[in-house]
C-alpha cells in the first residue's frame, strides 16, 4: 500500500491512521483473541503502516503523521481495558516517534477524541448489558460527563487532523490532543 502511493503519487506527504475496533468487556471477560485482535488493529496495524510510512519521510526529511487514538489513551475507563490499553499504547507510541523524527523533519502527533458520531457508537450497547441498564441510559451516562452535553461530529475530528497534517502545525510534535467536548472523567 505504501509503496503503491509513492509509486502513483511520487512521495507521502501526510499520513492518518484511523483504523480502530472496539468491544466492551469486564477484563476478567475477554479471550485473549478479544484482547490479541483490539492490540493487532489499533496498535500494531498503526506501528506497521506508520513505520513504513516514516521511512519514506524520513529520508525525504519532511512529513507529517496523525494518529487517531482516544480520550481511552488518557484515562482509565470501565469495562474497554483492552481498548484502552491499545490507545494508551498508541499514544505513547506517537510521543516516542516525534521524538525521534523531530530531527528529521516529521511530526508525529495523535488525536484523542472522546465520543464521536460514528457506528462505533453502537458498541456501547455492549456496557449497557454488562450493566443491566438500556443503551439510552448509557448514552446519557455517557453525555452528563460531557460539558457540551453532544457527541462530536467525525467533521470536527477531521478538522484537527487537517490543522495537524499542515503547516500551521510545524512546532508541534509528540502531542496527542484531547478533543473531546470537555469530558470529565470520573
Amino acid at each position: 500500500m505504501v509503496g503503491e502511493a509513492v509509486k502513483t503519487m511520487g512521495r507521502i506527504d501526510v499520513l492518518v491512521n484511523n483504523a480502530g475496533i472496539y468491544k466492551a468487556a469486564r477484563l476478567v471477560d475477554y479471550t485473549p483473541e478479544d484482547f490479541d485482535r483490539i492490540m493487532k488493529v489499533n496498535l500494531y496495524d498503526a506501528f506497521n503502516v506508520m513505520q513504513l510510512v516514516l521511512r519514506h519521510m524520513q529520508a525525504r526529511k519532511s512529513g507529517k503523521v496523525v494518529n487517531i487514538a482516544s480520550s481511552a489513551g488518557k484515562w482509565m475507563s470501565m469495562n474497554q481495558s483492552a481498548y484502552n490499553a491499545s490507545k494508551h499504547a498508541l499514544v505513547g507510541l506517537t510521543r516516542c516517534a516525534g521524538l525521534e523524527m523531530g530531527p528529521h523533519g516529521v511530526n508525529v502527533n495523535a488525536i484523542c477524541p472522546g465520543f464521536v458520531e460514528t457506528d462505533m457508537i453502537e458498541e456501547f450497547r455492549a456496557h449497557g448489558e454488562i450493566l443491566g441498564i438500556p443503551f439510552e441510559k448509557v448514552k446519557e451516562t455517557g453525555l452528563a460527563r460531557v460539558p457540551l452535553r453532544r457527541f462530536l461530529k467525525p467533521e470536527e475530528i477531521a478538522h484537527l487532523a487537517v490543522y495537524l497534517g499542515s503547516g500551521e502545525s510545524d512546532g508541534m510534535t509528540g502531542q496527542s490532543i484531547l478533543l473531546d467536548g470537555g469530558m470529565v472523567v470520573v
